[in-house]
């Protein structure tokens, strides 16, 4: 597997460290008897460490002769490769399949990184928990808190659906070839905080996208320019306990919560148009 050349175009920096390899399998528990989704396996090195210790490991990777290398050399055991995109492949079937929510790994590429997250988080129902690897500089926007400069929408949105923690980092020496930056592994639990913090999802989710449109503008402002009164957006930042000139990214989750129940209520009070 060794001989199969790297392809730095899709983002295919091959993790060679033994040691890291053992970590992250480690950091998803005990999934003796279960079913592990691995995105990107590449040539198989998390794959095999994977292999000795779950019930099934289900490896999606869209290379073809990577998918192919990988069928050869774990034929006959527990491995399953599929040779899909994983922003395409079914995961809420592979759960139903499987009779459980699943646990995922991988290393994921950079340049697709943001839209695999958030296939992931589409998919919380069918997902227990997830060891991921990714830019060091992506993971910092990941576990942010409100108030640093790396707080942001993907920050709120990871952790809307469950908590996130990161494990350790890895220098480019670690891969093969030598990526340019360094990576860092995370664990993702995913435990939606929609219910508990009375919200709906989508429209929450769309609240924030709005609330951090231009970072440099305040939060009233880019309200405004989405479309909400003042006298909304004023009751808004009120029942958030928010000063006016409050930007996104120093809010939390709970006080965007707060915003989106009070927005949400001024619309329903918004006198309905009589029909024609």
């Amino acid at each position: 597997m060794e001989s199969m050349p790297a392809r730095p175009k899709l983002g295919q920096n091959f993790l060679r460290d033994t040691q890291a390899v053992q970590r992250i399998v480690a950091a998803l528990g005990d999934v003796s008897g279960r079913t592990v989704i691995e995105i990107g396996p590449g040539r198989g090195a998390i794959t095999g460490a994977l292999a000795a210790r779950a019930g099934h490991v289900l490896a999606i990777e869209l290379d073809r002769e990577l998918s192919a290398g990988l069928r050869a050399r774990f034929a006959g055991g527990n491995v399953t490769v599929a040779g899909q995109d994983i922003l395409t492949f079914d995961l809420a079937s592979a759960a139903t399949a499987a009779g459980e929510r699943l646990a995922v790994v991988g290393n994921l590429p950079y340049g697709i990184t943001s839209p695999i997250l958030l296939k992931l988080a589409a998919s919380h129902s069918a997902l227990d928990r997830a060891v991921l690897m990714v830019q060091r500089e992506v993971a910092d926007r990941i576990v942010a808190a409100p108030g640093s400069r790396d707080y942001g929408l993907l920050s709120v949105t990871v952790q809307m659906h469950g908590p996130v923690e990161r494990l350790f980092t890895l220098p480019p020496s670690a891969f093969s070839p030598p990526p340019e930056v360094h990576s860092t592994v995370f664990r993702w639990r995913f435990a939606p905080r929609f219910a508990e913090l009375g919200v709906e999802e989508a429209s929450f989710l769309r609240l924030v996208r709005l609330a951090f449109a231009q970072r440099r503008k305040t939060l009233a402002n880019n309200l405004r320019a989405a479309g909400f009164a003042p006298g909304e957006i004023g009751s808004a930042l009120a029942r958030a306990d928010l000063q006016p000139q409050a930007r996104a990214e120093a809010i939390s989750i709970e006080g965007f919560a707060e915003m989106w129940k009070a927005l949400d209520a001024a619309r329903e009070q918004m006198p309905k148009a009589e029909p024609e």
